[in-house]
């Protein structure tokens, strides 16, 4: 009977893969440094990894699998442990009857396939894929440092040691001593950062704590989307919420009422803040931590991914020395990152900029930034006020939400201040309709508004993965677009977590104040007049500015139609 090793030299000599003396010598290092003999043939440079697959799959009458095609079933990974799965290199990848199916670059290790048969309790089955692709998978599907980081610490953490929160006694009487001395027990301090820590490693703008009927969910918003990656026991909900009501210097005995706040955490030399909000809820208190990673900010006009012809209108807006350019968008559109990409454009040490906001979420060197307090009666209104006495060139506000601060904003524009700002529409056109239903007369508003910009922020495609294809002509005549033109769609690989994209940018489009447009205002024209009348003056909208993004292999065309409407 064959041993393995002769078994596997067997298959390579007579299938040509290595030559004869090149054996002998990987066998020599085998022996004197142990390890597997297929690693040591590739490392020593006698075979690559695809022919060694191919001979040992022709020879084994094991099948391939290009795993990195190929869409897993998470309930079959469950199958599997994490630290199993890492130890012998190995993927379950299918499960019929009494068979499970598992993927390895080393079909041959017999203790791996009775290891995984002992804990299964099933009949199991290989076939061979690439190492790369064997840990890609691993990577992907059984987490990174920080998952097991929290799944260790859980490990370490004994039940008694936090109390359940039982529904309907949020109002009971809660001893703070108690809970102060919770959460700076080593462990839940180590389990919190773990949950931050992860966040900011996987480009997360947010992470959701929030307490299930049974458990406790951590889910985090990348490139826009949540997706759940923690589903802790409910018990650890208690200790969670308080330590980052401690780190936000919240009031940690109070769960009745919503509480706002924020932290800042140094990780790997890098400064990054937090935005706390504590809601209320039926089960719990819910904890949105928005991300501030001052590493990952791009500040600047030239990087937001806007196209040539955007980026000249934005530079010749901004350097008007007066009246009002407003972004507008929902929340979570970017629109915060283009006001100060656009402040730093005309950042000059011979003008003087303030901005108020709620609340300052980068500091900018040189910059005078205000944030507002309600609870003390330092409003946008009342801040604006005491700014027009500061003598300002530019000013900055976060954001428009009542008569009174757009009424000091558009009297500041008038009177020869350039002001930034940003109100919740959805349209640029739609901002004009806005601002006149808040009061705002429209000669003042024909008289101050510069320009008016709509974005969004759309997912990338995942430059590593992407695939070409041919549109179908049905398509290029809706969407009249060239014929010879070809559009990317999504695939997935591990650098994008199999989602297909990979970072987000910015579309918009810029209402630009032409007489026509100031003449129609006056006139109170409707906003889909407004709009037609701006497109035919060479305004792209959002969806047409999406189209472009697409044409020039940034996104896919399902992206587009995701965030955008039709524009007829």
């Amino acid at each position: 009977m064959y041993s393995l090793k002769e078994r596997l030299t067997e298959i390579l000599i007579k299938n040509g893969v290595v030559k004869e003396a090149e054996l002998k010598k990987a066998l020599k290092v085998h022996k004197q440094k142990g390890g597997s003999l297929k690693d040591i043939l590739i490392d020593l440079g006698f075979v690559n990894e695809k022919d060694l697959m191919a001979a040992l799959s022709q020879g084994l009458g094991i099948p391939p699998i290009a795993l990195s095609r190929f869409r897993i079933d998470p309930e079959i990974l469950k199958l599997i442990p994490r630290n199993i799965a890492k130890k012998y290199q190995i993927v379950p990848v299918s499960r019929v009857g009494s068979i499970l199916t598992i993927a390895t670059a080393d079909p041959l290790n017999v203790f791996a396939i009775d290891d995984i048969r002992s804990l299964t309790g099933l009949e199991i089955g290989t076939i061979i894929a690439s190492q790369k692709d064997v840990q890609d998978v691993i990577d992907q599907h059984y987490g990174e440092d920080a998952h097991e980081a929290i799944e260790e610490l859980m490990k370490d953490m004994k039940s008694d040691d936090l109390e359940i929160i039982q529904e309907g006694q949020a109002e009971e009487k809660v001893d703070p001593a108690r809970l102060f001395k919770l959460v700076e027990e080593a462990p839940v301090v180590k389990l919190t950062n773990a949950i931050l820590e992860n966040g900011i490693k996987s480009r997360s703008s947010d992470i959701l704590i929030e307490p299930m009927e049974t458990s406790l969910r951590i889910r985090y918003r990348v490139d826009g989307v949540l997706k759940e990656v923690e589903a802790l026991p409910k018990n650890m909900h208690e200790s969670i919420v308080s330590r980052i009501k401690v780190m936000s210097q919240l009031n940690i005995a109070e769960r009745r009422l919503p509480q706002d706040g924020r932290f800042k955490l140094r990780i790997n030399n890098n400064e990054v803040d937090f935005r706390v909000s504590v809601l209320p809820s039926s089960r719990g208190e819910k904890v949105a931590l928005r991300v501030l990673d001052k590493s990952r900010a791009m500040l600047d006009i030239e990087k937001l991914g806007f196209e040539k012809d955007t980026l000249e209108i934005f530079r010749k807006c901004a350097s008007m020395p007066h009246g009002m350019i407003l972004v507008c968008g929902p929340t979570g559109s970017g629109k915060t990152t283009t006001l100060y990409s656009l402040l730093k454009f005309v950042h000059d040490p011979e003008k003087n900029l303030i901005t108020v906001e709620d609340p300052v979420e980068y500091q900018i060197q040189g910059v005078n930034q205000v944030t507002v307090r309600t609870e003390v009666g330092l409003t946008f209104a009342s801040s604006l006020r005491s700014i027009l006495r500061q003598d300002p060139d530019v000013i900055m506000i976060g954001e428009i939400r009542d008569f009174d601060t757009v009424d000091i904003a558009i009297k500041s524009a008038l009177t020869g201040h350039l002001v930034l700002s940003t109100l919740h529409t959805t349209t640029a056109c739609g901002s004009v309709v806005r601002l006149v239903n808040m009061g705002v007369e429209p000669f003042l508003i024909s008289s101050s508004l510069i320009a008016i910009v709509a974005q969004r922020l759309i997912r990338q495609l995942c430059p590593k993965c992407k695939e070409a294809y041919k549109p179908s002509k049905a398509l290029v005549d809706r969407l009249r677009i060239g014929a010879d033109k070809s559009f990317y769609k999504i695939k997935g690989c591990s650098q994008c977590l199999n989602s297909g994209y990979s970072g987000r940018i910015g579309i918009c489009e810029i209402l630009t104040m032409t007489p026509l447009i100031r003449e129609m205002i006056l006139k109170k024209a409707r906003e889909n007049e407004i709009k037609a009348a701006a497109r035919k003056q060479g305004m792209r909208t959002l969806r047409e500015d999406g189209i472009l993004k697409v044409i020039h292999g940034v996104t896919s065309l399902e992206e587009i139609l995701r965030v955008t409407i039709a524009d007829d």
